[in-house]
């Protein structure tokens, strides 16, 4: 048996060789337009640039775009923007706010003594706690005309539906 392996019959059968292909000729590389290419550069750059500051100005948040991806929606949260008493609430706290912060003088940190500088520290901590009552005072003021906004807006379908009489 043995014997039998190694005759011609028990090889492994090779493919035939390839025949040698003839190599084609190669057309000549043209040298690239080195002022082409940097025009199309910097066309490609200010186009990434006008883009990148586009997506900045319209920030990081997932618009709805079957709204036509505008920033603000509409229904209940339109009634509130729209309402001309949460305008003025709006104004006036940002009026606060800003006259509060302006109050602020760097000039006087800058040059101010450690006994002085705890002065001023105790200002800002006061100023602050006045700002956050004013925030709050300013959120109940929006939250009670938003629930009256709501009461007034009410969808009464469920008095309507019960409303009916059976049969008519």
């Amino acid at each position: 048996m043995a014997s039998a392996l190694t005759t011609v019959q028990a090889q492994v059968p090779q493919p035939a060789p390839k025949p040698d292909k003839p190599e084609r000729e190669k057309p000549d590389k043209k040298k690239w337009d080195r002022d082409k290419v940097k025009e199309r550069l910097k066309a490609a750059f200010d186009k990434r640039k006008k883009r990148r500051g586009d997506a900045k100005k319209r920030g990081h948040k997932v618009h709805d775009r079957k709204k036509g991806d505008h920033k603000k929606g509409s229904g209940f949260g339109k009634l509130v923007r729209d309402d001309a008493k949460i305008k003025e609430l709006k104004e006036a706290f940002a009026a606060a706010a800003k006259k509060q912060k302006g109050a602020f003088d760097r000039d006087a940190w800058k040059d101010a003594t450690d006994e002085e500088k705890k002065a001023l520290r105790e200002k800002l901590t006061a100023s602050r706690k006045e700002w956050a009552e004013q925030m709050r005072a300013h959120q109940k003021e929006v939250h009670a005309r938003i629930r009256e906004i709501r009461e007034e807006f009410k969808n009464n379908r469920d008095k309507v539906i019960d409303g009916n009489k059976p049969g008519e």
